[in-house]
């Protein structure tokens, strides 16, 4: 059963940072893709970055390229997502996502296992 714990959101300031942990459990992962999505109030789920397991290959969403940061560690099983210098506008609910092959995909309907969310809200 792949379980995934998202922790680390919280209020913070327009400019700042934070880090988003993601652990995951359950299996092996080594061939997994791995994603952050995020989902303000009314809004739909869109993808912010992404990462293959296997070679730590990633992909990021236009609007956070050069500001977040997405890395894995295989002894912790664990996904971060760093998010500097941080907008107003980026509020919402970041969940983790898997799914069990080394595609990255932005569309949502592509992960099988979700987190239960981590709310992060940037004040301005």
């Amino acid at each position: 059963q792949v379980q995934l714990a998202e922790s680390g959101g919280g209020l913070v300031q327009a400019g700042g940072s934070l880090r988003l942990s993601c652990a995951a459990s359950g299996r092996s992962f080594s061939g997994y893709a791995m994603a952050w999505f995020r989902q303000a109030p009314g809004k739909e789920r869109e993808f912010v970055a992404g990462i293959r397991w296997a070679d730590r290959l990633t992909y990021y969403a236009t609007p956070v390229k050069g500001r977040f940061t997405i890395s894995a560690d295989n002894a912790k099983n664990t996904v971060y997502l760093q998010m500097n210098t941080l907008k107003p506008e980026e509020t919402a609910v970041y969940y983790c996502a898997a799914r069990p092959d080394s595609n990255v995909y932005t569309a949502a309907r592509y992960y099988s296992y979700w987190g239960q969310g981590t709310p992060v809200t940037v004040s301005s």
